[in-house]
């Protein structure tokens, strides 16, 4: 309750789902239900979701096709040094 009372006092730009309710997307019914309720509630307070945790291209798809567009997880990349994090950057940008 807590979290979710701070929402009122707090306008975050970002909603972040952690790893927990995202490791077992989509096979499970009652992460996908907590999931989509997350989206929904981001939604109507206008607030971006950032999933946590995204290892596999079943979870990246279901996520997109909820308008989880914001991913961090292993499929992306493993953590990398600032140095290689930097490199990769430039690469991107160019």
């Amino acid at each position: 309750y807590s979290s979710l009372a701070a929402l009122k006092l707090v306008r975050p730009e970002w909603l972040k789902i952690d790893r927990s309710f995202v490791r077992d997307l989509p096979a499970r019914a009652d992460d996908c239900a907590l999931a989509e309720a997350i989206f929904g509630m981001a939604r109507a307070l206008g607030i971006a979701v950032v999933a946590e945790g995204v290892e596999t291209e079943a979870q990246r798809d279901w996520l997109v096709e909820r308008g989880g567009l914001a991913q961090q997880g292993y499929l992306w990349s493993r953590p990398v040094p600032a140095a290689q994090f930097e490199a990769l950057l430039v690469q991107v940008e160019a």
